[in-house]
């Protein structure tokens, strides 16, 4: 670097801020942080509703230290589990400094689902950004609807990507870092992520069930690690997968164990992967019925517990 970039840089006051990605479902928000920050953070599946808590993810650039929050999508919510995920989500755009509403191109809005978003939008005075992904993939007719609604409904100009490939995410950042407030960094440069690592272990593992089973199954199911010890080689890892009836407990270990000895496998590859060391993965699965509509058991697993006066379902 010269020593006028260097003296540039310098003088340039330090610009830091959240970011809150919004989204119906499925809208691609997780992609997009991970591409945002250069690393896997948030999970991803095809399945949607894969994220159920929110995920923050940080970018520091030079002068610039963005603050990414990968928050559940905005969905019609069923249960207690549900409710507290929405509120995750409509917590993280009422603190944030700039919003991104991602809007999946290929897959349009319906009344209701605009209407909400809307509505969820009003709480924030925050600066908005309109990003229509999966442009790769979407017609030309899903984009110019998705773009005459933005303007219309919500009165932005939409700028589209595809979060998948990296198209457009650069520019994306380059107007995200214009919109940061100027002030000191919320966290050290080097860190790209607030949450504690067995954090994204538990996360690793609730994904590759997401990966192998099918229909109800993966929203049955939650993660939790009971134990974690650094200072063995390889790491050993506890988990307990907990499930929410008998039957998919017995799904989950398939015949003779074949189905979890297979989750085990993949879950261990990934856990590795992240922190760089070869771990012990010792999977365990207990039945907590009802799990997602109980208020007790949704706090004892670390889960958000929505409001009180949300408690029906």
């Amino acid at each position: 670097m010269s020593e006028e970039s260097t003296t540039d840089e310098a003088a340039s006051p330090r610009r830091t801020g959240y970011v809150a990605l919004i989204g119906r479902p499925n809208a691609g928000k997780s992609t997009l942080m991970n591409q945002l920050i250069g690393q896997k953070l948030s999970i991803v599946t095809a399945k949607a509703q894969t994220t159920w808590q929110r995920v923050t993810g940080l970018r520091t650039s030079g002068n610039v230290q963005a603050v990414f929050l990968d928050t559940p999508g905005l969905l019609m919510a069923k249960d207690l589990l549900q409710k507290g995920m929405l509120e995750e989500a409509l917590e993280a755009i009422r603190e944030a400094d700039v919003v991104v509403l991602l809007v999946d191109a290929t897959d349009p809005l319906h009344d209701k689902e605009k209407a909400a978003i809307v509505e969820a939008l009003s709480a924030s005075s925050a600066q908005k950004f309109v990003v229509i992904n999966k442009i790769d993939a979407a017609t030309p007719e899903g984009i110019a609807l998705a773009a005459h609604w933005a303007q219309t409904e919500l009165g932005a100009e939409a700028r589209g990507i595809s979060a998948l490939k990296g198209r457009g995410v650069e520019d994306l950042w380059a107007e995200l870092v214009q919109a940061l407030p100027e002030g000191p960094f919320l966290y050290p440069e080097d860190d790209v992520a607030s949450a504690p690592v067995r954090f994204f272990v538990a996360e690793f593992i609730r994904e590759t069930v997401f990966e192998q089973f099918r229909e109800e199954i993966p929203y049955s199911i939650f993660a939790v690690i009971e134990e974690f010890r650094e200072d063995q080689d390889p790491v050993y890892i506890q988990a307990n997968l907990f499930t929410e009836r008998n039957s998919q407990k017995r799904i989950l270990i398939g015949d003779k164990g074949k189905a979890i000895r297979e989750l085990g496998r993949v879950s261990r590859e990934k856990i590795e992967e992240f922190i760089d060391r070869p771990i012990y993965l010792d999977l365990w699965i207990k039945v907590l019925p009802n799990w997602r509509r109980k208020r007790q058991l949704l706090g004892q697993l670390g889960l958000r517990v929505p409001s009180e006066d949300d408690d029906r379902g």
